[in-house]
């Protein structure tokens, strides 16, 4: 009986407890596994072995040579304007709701701000030449 009040009662600490032990027991088999592995692994540190490796490729040369810049922006204006365009998903998927709350012109009026200034970033973004490849 007792079981089932305290079960009632979400904020005790007493039902927290299978969360900390799974995290207890997880923590537990990670730490037993990377010890297992370390003490029964093989340890040949050969030259070869002990070489850097990038993707089958021997390294040549230096690591610190400049190169072009226009590769990460676009890859990075990419991200921008992805992550920008997520954030139009709860309004096409509450739009129903909107307007049935009545709040349907105010909502439509943030989102054509933001359009707008979305817009108005990749109009800079244009501009400045940033998706422009050519030198």
């Amino acid at each position: 009986m007792d079981f089932l009040l305290l079960a009632a009662d979400h904020s005790r600490p007493i039902n927290y407890l299978p969360i900390a032990l799974q995290l207890v027991i997880a923590i537990g088999f990670i730490g037993v596994m990377m010890g297992a592995t370390h003490l029964l692994g093989p340890k040949r540190k050969t030259k070869d072995k002990l070489i850097n490796f990038e993707s089958g490729i021997p390294s040549v040369g230096n690591a610190r040579q400049p190169m072009g810049i226009k590769y990460f922006l676009v890859a990075i204006l990419f991200v921008l304007f992805d992550v920008e365009v997520i954030f139009f998903y709860p309004y096409a998927v509450n739009f129903r709701e909107f307007i049935a709350e009545g709040i349907g012109n105010t909502v439509f009026l943030e989102v054509v701000l933001f359009v707008g200034f979305f817009l108005c970033g990749f109009i800079y973004i244009v501009k400045k030449g940033a998706l422009d490849w050519e030198d």
